[in-house]
């Protein structure tokens, strides 16, 4: 059964061949047999040349197990490799928060001006890694520093907000502490209803979830160039009841996004993909992770400005 996937980049790798070669004609080994190595018969009884003498291919004898051909690009890929890769990538992205967060505070023009650029850079990066299935650590290690500077500068943003506004709990960490947490229990939930399949990653699952992504951010862009134009744009990203409705829209889908990103890892390992592949399923973790983090910050900064003493 030949395994599918919803990433286009190891839909690719799966089709070129990647994968560890079982003898399988779909992994792209020839089968049993192949040109160039014509069996003959032995009139003695010897066994032709490459067949085993004892076992035959499909019937192996008590006690023997052949043991399974390496990929074509290196060894498999397995689950340590992706967390490994995982929490390079998002290690990566705290040293950089927390070096931009705290110059944000004693410098907030300067945190502006790297929260837009971690914005724009990550933006433009991202794209390219994800156009060109990149697998380079070097990229996706910077894209994760540009995640860092934008991740620091706008959870400094939002809390020096608070605090300008004269609202209780607007200090350092008030807003930052409860997104972490918060983001750590909605992952492990997701990862919880994945693995015991109380959350199933279909096809049907997949479409409807990359639907409604797309459409939000579609929605969003919509709202960002209404805001040069109006104050405030239509109000999707205010601290008001339809922010609070979006805000909540986009962490169900964001956690979606996350149950499809541990079946992509699934898809990987069962495929046998080379190793190298941990680095494009780690760049997807941090890319859901990140996302799934600053819609959590915006929440409770809208309940904080909502409810504000």
């Amino acid at each position: 059964m030949r395994m599918r996937s919803s990433n286009p980049v190891l839909k690719r790798a799966m089709k070129s061949g990647q994968g560890v070669g079982y003898g399988q004609p779909q992994y792209g080994q020839q089968p049993y047999g192949q040109p160039g190595y014509q069996q003959t018969y032995d009139p003695y009884g010897q066994q032709p040349y490459g067949q085993q003498a004892y076992g035959q291919p499909g019937h192996p004898q008590p006690g023997y197990q052949q043991p399974p051909m390496a990929p074509a690009g290196g060894r498999p890929v397995t689950v340590d490799d992706v967390v490994m890769r995982t929490g390079f990538t998002l290690g990566t992205v705290v040293v950089f928060a927390v070096l931009t967060y705290f110059l944000s505070w004693s410098n907030p023009g300067l945190g502006v001006g790297l929260t837009f650029a971690g914005a724009l850079g990550g933006l433009v990066l991202g794209l390219v890694i994800g156009f060109k299935g990149s697998t380079n650590p070097a990229l996706i290690l910077t894209y994760a520093a540009l995640e860092g500077l934008l991740v620091g500068g706008f959870s400094a943003i939002l809390e020096m907000q608070l605090a300008a506004s004269g609202v209780s709990g607007g200090e350092k960490g008030s807003l930052v502490l409860p997104a972490v947490m918060g983001t750590l229990f909605v992952a492990g939930t997701m990862l919880a209803l994945y693995k015991f399949k109380v959350i199933r990653v279909t096809n049907t699952f997949i479409k409807v979830v990359s639907a409604a992504a797309i459409g939000f951010l579609a929605l969003i862009l919509v709202n960002f160039v209404a805001s040069f134009f109006i104050d405030g744009g239509l109000g999707l990203r205010a601290a008001s009841p339809l922010g609070l409705i979006v805000s909540l829209v986009a962490i169900l889908i964001a956690a979606a996004v996350l149950a499809i990103d541990f079946k992509q890892v699934d898809d990987a390992i069962a495929a046998g993909l080379p190793e190298k592949f941990s680095w494009q399923l780690a760049f997807g973790l941090t890319v859901t992770l990140v996302w799934l983090y600053i819609e959590i910050l915006r929440l409770i900064w809208i309940l904080k400005s909502i409810f504000a003493e």
